[in-house]
């Protein structure tokens, strides 16, 4: 199967996507897309054997069915600038190649995170580990904003004084802020790459991965339109529900099941209408 060019795909690469106040995205080369995802499920085919329509049908089969192994034929390098303590939390993503930028071997640039004041927010009452959904008090935020640019700028003075002094910058660096800006190279498959954005566009997901996470979904959707939209179908749009769940579901839910012709007719295909109606006669 040749390599595959997708013009718009194309266009995305080495351009630069700005995401907070000093960071972003690039995609530096992607391998493979839709087609390299059905030719792997299809290894007894060649190219060109089956419609693009039945292409779509076999993605979003695979999809709903976590036949996930052909999406790990499709790879994208990205070129990421982003807070430490965003890459904290990025990082836990174990099943990625990554290669940072290093505050042993290279001085730091003095450039820090500082949100803006629509993002400063108070603690949740819900979510331990998230911010509310109202804005912290006026005086308040313009006090962290202050103090993050007082207490950066004092930190960067410090380190950058060591350096010069002949400290070592391995040792220099300790006490910069996590929200210093750092830079890596980070290459994934789609299959890892769809677990990643799955937790990190989720409304609970700290706001600033959020921002780098939408932005590297919409290349993924130019690269592989069919796949990212079986994605946000079956994943990313999509709820599970625990065998207790099912079971107040089955007394809720009433005897009166559509016909297959019915489901086809709300947009599903034959395959997905078959399959919730065994899924519903199960809750009878």
């Amino acid at each position: 199967m040749a390599h595959s060019h997708i013009q718009q795909a194309d266009e995305l690469l080495d351009k630069q996507f700005d995401v907070l106040d000093h960071g972003f995205v690039r995609l530096v080369d992607y391998m493979g897309s839709d087609a390299a995802i059905v030719q792997a499920a299809r290894v007894s085919y060649g190219e060109g054997t089956k419609k693009i329509s039945e292409d779509r049908g076999l993605i979003r089969y695979l999809m709903r069915h976590r036949h996930t192994s052909p999406l790990e034929m499709v790879e994208f390098k990205f070129h990421v600038k982003l807070p430490i303590f965003v890459a904290r939390q990025w990082i836990r993503h174990r099943t990625a190649n990554v290669n940072e930028l290093s505050g042993r071997y290279s001085i730091m640039k003095e450039e820090f995170y500082v949100p803006s004041g629509d993002d400063i927010r108070g603690q949740s009452e819900v979510n331990k580990q998230g911010r509310s959904d109202e804005l912290a008090p006026e005086a308040l935020r313009r006090r962290l904003v202050e103090y993050l640019n007082q207490s950066q700028r004092a930190a960067y003075e410090s380190y950058h004084g060591f350096v010069d002094d002949g400290l070592a910058r391995e040792l220099a660096r300790i006490a910069l802020p996590l929200s210093l800006y750092t830079e890596w190279y980070w290459k994934i498959d789609l299959h890892n790459l769809f677990h990643f954005l799955r937790l990190r566009l989720d409304a609970h997901a700290q706001l600033e991965i959020r921002k780098y996470a939408g932005v590297m979904a919409d290349m993924v959707r130019t690269v592989c339109p069919i796949a990212y939209e079986a994605f946000e179908d079956f994943v990313l749009n999509s709820v599970s529900f625990s065998g207790p769940e099912l079971s107040v579901l089955k007394e809720s839910l009433t005897s009166v099941i559509p016909t297959k012709d019915e489901l086809v007719s709300q947009g599903l295909s034959k395959g997905e209408a078959t399959e919730l109606l065994g899924k519903l006669k199960r809750l009878r």
